[in-house]
């Protein structure tokens, strides 16, 4: 290839890809939404000029890292172009205090978004969520707990709903119980690994249960058994809840991958928990589109199945 065709080759390849990572400049940036530094939200809209639905964006990271900045590029542009507004919020992390405290600030971003309602030409009663992993928990939290609304508060935001109109949670953990966490490793470790390499990658009981109290502040091991349970979908879902596009990036017979350093986060992120959840709700006849290589949804994307819930036609 002649060296000014290697030229223009390289500037639209680096221009096309400079395209797909870099995101449109919010809005609104940093809008403070309570008294912690972390919680922050960004703010984008798809049309000022008329009243359009919105997607929360929360973030991963296991409760420990993680930031409103990891919302991706071309999951934002695709949003927008379709005509939904998106926010992005940062929340406390496990550093800042034990859970629920991130949860407790997502609900309440989410009560200050719906606030902002009429200033920000906001449908309040068209509204979505979505986030991968720590993430995708919160968002699953919101969207099957009861209405958190305090109508008898002096505070306006409080009085907010919390319920949502749909949800896309990516490799998310349906449950924080840890007996179906135990029951998750078993089947797909303990046989081919054995117990020592188990231990070896998550801790022995004792380690485990130590952090789990630490996690969430909890004094004994029943508190925080009991707060798992209150944080989790499958626990909490109920006929009334919204629908569900669910994405994982592995089939059901995946094999763990070789390397120790992988497992932990294929087995945090193992598209069992989104199976379980969809049994249920299959039970309770509540829409729930579970997206794994090889399997057959309805939607092929998440983007797809907001404009299809969110969108008045």
């Amino acid at each position: 290839m002649k060296p000014i065709k290697i030229f223009v080759f390289l500037f639209f390849t680096l221009n096309f890809v400079h395209a797909q990572n870099s995101k449109p400049a919010p809005d609104f940036k940093n809008v403070r939404y309570g008294d912690h530094e972390r919680n922050v939200l960004d703010i984008w809209f798809a049309d000022s000029t008329k009243i359009t639905p919105i997607v929360i964006y929360i973030h991963g990271g296991g409760f420990k890292i993680g930031s409103k900045q990891k919302i991706k590029a071309n999951d934002l542009s695709q949003l927008l172009e379709a005509g939904i507004s998106v926010a992005s919020i940062n929340y406390r992390l496990l550093s800042n205090a034990p859970l629920p405290a991130a949860h407790m600030d997502a609900k309440h971003a989410l009560q200050f978004i719906r606030s902002k309602a009429k200033s920000w030409k906001i449908d309040k009663n068209r509204i979505g969520l979505f986030g991968g992993s720590a993430g995708a928990q919160i968002c699953m939290w919101l969207a099957f707990s009861d209405d958190m609304a305090n109508t008898n508060s002096n505070d306006p935001i409080e009085r907010e709903s919390t319920r949502v109109t749909c949800i896309a949670p990516i490799i998310g953990q349906t449950t924080m119980n840890l007996k179906f966490w135990k029951e998750l490793v078993d089947r797909h470790l303990k046989d081919e690994k054995g117990t020592d390499y188990v231990a070896k990658i998550f801790g022995d009981s004792a380690t485990i249960d130590r952090n789990r109290m630490a996690m969430y502040g909890a004094k004994t091991l029943e508190e925080a058994d009991k707060m798992a349970h209150n944080l989790s979908a499958l626990s909490l879902i109920s006929v009334d809840d919204p629908p569900v596009f669910m994405k994982y990036y592995m089939s059901p017979n995946a094999k763990a991958p070789n390397t120790p350093s992988k497992v932990r986060g294929w087995i945090m992120h193992h598209v069992d928990f989104g199976i379980a959840l969809k049994e249920k709700m299959d039970e309770l006849n509540i829409e729930a589109d579970l997206n794994y290589p090889g399997s057959e949804t309805k939607y092929k994307s998440f983007v797809e199945f907001f404009e299809n819930k969110l969108l008045v036609n």
